[in-house]
């Protein structure tokens, strides 16, 4: 492997997912500002809006997360387009 490529701040991060509040650690290089408490450790948090734990593909179930209304706004976006 070429030397000095590759990121020297490997770290345990928290990733929490916001659509059903499940988090897992990993390594990750990801910058946040945000910190959690994981059974009595703090560490970096990234929040995600989904993951493993609530991705359709994933666990078998099929529903509909619209945290933000994106279906509407892109809806109302492309309304002018309809015939």
């Amino acid at each position: 492997m070429r030397k000095g490529i590759h990121p020297e701040n490997y770290r345990l991060v928290a990733f929490k997912d916001m659509s059903n509040d499940e988090v897992f650690l990993t390594k990750s290089t990801a910058n946040t500002k945000e910190t959690i408490d994981v059974d009595g450790t703090e560490y970096p948090l990234v929040k995600l809006e989904i993951s493993r734990a609530s991705h359709p593909f994933y666990t078998g179930k099929s529903k509909l997360i619209d945290t933000a209304g994106r279906i509407d706004k892109f809806k109302n976006k492309y309304a002018k387009f309809k015939k």
